[in-house]
């Protein structure tokens, strides 16, 4: 199969375990994109926080973001597709999360939104490894309702970040009901975008900005939100570091993220 487009997750798979990218998955990715294949990043990121990776990241065009809520135009710097959410639903997140006592965290199309004192305490979250760039990168915001009145249609997607998986689970069983797509990526946190939105929407809607039929796109991850991009894809890959859940539905499972998997996936596969 001659493949046109590679998506890649970047927490846990084109990221080691450090956040950091190795060199050879750089030259890859380099490599691949000069040969005229699109790379794009399919991250729960916002674009605040790809600023760490500009430099990396200048041989994507792309990038499907804050898990498929947004699919950007890194070249001519302006969104292909936004979703965002409505504002009854924000406010509810905010309240089960004010509930909770869990970190908010508000996505809009060039900013994060949190807490100071959240941010200071990170740990509490299970999230200490993402305060510094959370402290450079962040917006400070301690009033999220007049925050999501005061700029209509702006909140794509909202995390809330637990102190404990039962924590966690308490607000899960809170907001099924709502309709949402919802998903996560670290320890004790939830993901909230619109119904429908994933990274999977926002691979169809990228590959049909682009006309390359869905058969012609591969994508890896290997974490619950990239469930539906692997599925999605032509071919999914998982990363070795993933769960055996998303193991289970790959097509193909390289190396882990701290060994150069995605650069063994393009090796194989382009």
């Amino acid at each position: 199969m001659n493949y046109k487009l590679l998506a890649l997750d970047m927490d846990g798979t084109l990221l080691t375990s450090q956040k950091k990218i190795l060199p050879r998955t750089l030259t890859a990715i380099t490599e691949l994109s000069r040969r005229g294949i699109y790379v794009v990043t399919s991250t729960g990121r916002n674009l605040s926080e790809l600023v760490d990776f500009r430099e990396e990241l200048k041989p994507m065009h792309f990038g499907i973001l804050i898990s498929g809520g947004m699919v950007f135009d890194f070249k001519n710097d302006k969104p292909i597709k936004v979703h965002g959410l409505d504002e009854k639903t924000i406010l509810q997140l905010i309240d089960f999360g004010l509930e909770e006592r869990a970190m908010i965290h508000l996505h809009t199309v060039r900013h994060s939104i949190a807490r100071e004192d959240d941010i200071n305490h990170m740990d509490n979250f299970a999230m200490g490894i993402y305060r510094d760039m959370f402290s450079r990168i962040c917006l400070r915001c301690d009033d999220f309702k007049k925050f999501v009145r005061e700029h209509p249609g702006e909140v794509i997607k909202v995390n809330l970040y637990h102190r404990s998986e039962e924590s966690r689970d308490r607000n899960l069983a809170r907001i099924q009901p709502l309709n949402l797509s919802i998903s996560f990526a670290e320890a004790f946190n939830l993901e909230m975008s619109p119904a429908n939105i994933t990274k999977g929407s926002g691979l169809v809607e990228l590959c049909d900005f682009l006309k390359i039929d869905i058969s012609e796109a591969v994508a890896i991850g290997d974490s619950f939100n990239d469930r539906e991009i692997l599925q999605t894809a032509g071919l999914g890959v998982a990363m070795g570091n993933a769960s055996d859940e998303i193991k289970r539905l790959a097509d193909f499972v390289t190396l882990d993220n701290d060994h150069d998997g995605v650069a063994a996936a393009i090796e194989k596969f382009f």
